[in-house]
């Protein structure tokens, strides 16, 4: 008997990187189609199951057709129904990066119809709420540019075939620069003194060795990581138990550059070995 097909429904805002994700997805192998009505995705992958040499599938879903999306739904239950696995990929982007990256291509939001950009984005963000609430994962692709979005998408998807460990997510991120979407648990750090008011630290970041002796020789920062090493090793066995996949764990301080990237490194070391698949990324730190 065939083993069952790895699904996944990429979709999210216009302008957060959907065309990049799936060709990101096509590299690693991936059979992808772009913008097939929802009524015939359970008919496509029944032609996929037909194929001794396919295993993995992509989709790209968007807002245009609304009354295509409003049939996704019943449509993925169809297929999750027939043993397949269905994972759904959201992209998200803040209005500011969307509307600069449409001033920086010259193209129209396909829901803007006269209207202004922001305007556009609003609509589809009420669009696209209930298929964000259920999505498995949610990508803020914010400050992405299109080699790290696709970089991310292949530490998403490269996984050994059939492996379901947890793939726990670690960025640092700037509190003045807002929440990143994506993330599940938020840790703030600017309890912590600050490398920044430091004349020899200041323009280095938390990737940098002094900085990090800065911030670690903290008792502050010390006892920060033994709480947080302790939630890590209670709670990641239970969401893996629940079935979850992904979990985006951000630690922000105030710019993004020093006390948040050290510890998110520190994190990333004390989960090395754990059951779980580990990235990093920092958000802010460059800028």
């Amino acid at each position: 008997m065939k083993p069952r097909l790895h699904v996944a429904i990429v979709t999210g805002l216009s302008g957060s990187g959907k065309s990049t994700a799936i060709h990101a997805l096509e590299d690693l192998g991936y059979y992808c189609i772009d913008n097939l009505p929802a009524a015939l995705i359970p008919r496509f992958i029944e032609l996929c199951e037909r194929s001794e040499e396919m295993s993995r599938a992509a989709l790209g879903v968007d807002s245009r057709g609304r009354e295509f999306l409003d049939e996704l739904p019943r449509a993925l239950e169809e297929v999750r129904k027939s043993g397949h696995r269905v994972e759904v990929i959201f992209l998200d982007a803040s209005d500011d990066a969307l509307v600069r990256r449409f001033s920086e291509t010259r193209r129209p939001h396909p829901l803007s119809a006269g209207s202004d950009v922001a305007a556009a984005i609003g609509r589809e963000r009420e669009r696209l709420a209930w298929l964000r609430e259920h999505a498995d994962r949610i990508l803020d692709t914010s400050a992405y540019t299109g080699h790290e979005l696709r970089a991310a998408v292949h530490a998403l998807f490269s996984g050994t075939e059939g492996e379901h460990r947890l793939r726990v997510a670690l960025v640092s991120f700037g509190f003045k620069y807002g929440l990143p979407a994506d993330a599940d648990v938020v840790w703030d750090v600017r309890f912590l003194p600050n490398p920044f008011y430091v004349d020899d630290l200041r323009p280095k970041t938390g990737r940098d060795q002094p900085v990090a002796e800065y911030v670690l020789e903290n008792p502050l920062a010390q006892r920060f990581l033994e709480i947080a090493g302790d939630y890590l090793s209670f709670s990641l066995p239970h969401y893996e138990h629940e079935g979850k996949s992904y979990l985006t764990i951000a630690v922000g301080c105030t710019g993004g550059r020093h006390r948040s990237v050290v510890l998110v490194e520190s994190l990333a070391r004390m989960l090395q070995g754990a059951q779980a698949q580990v990235s990093v990324r920092h958000r802010d730190v460059d800028r």
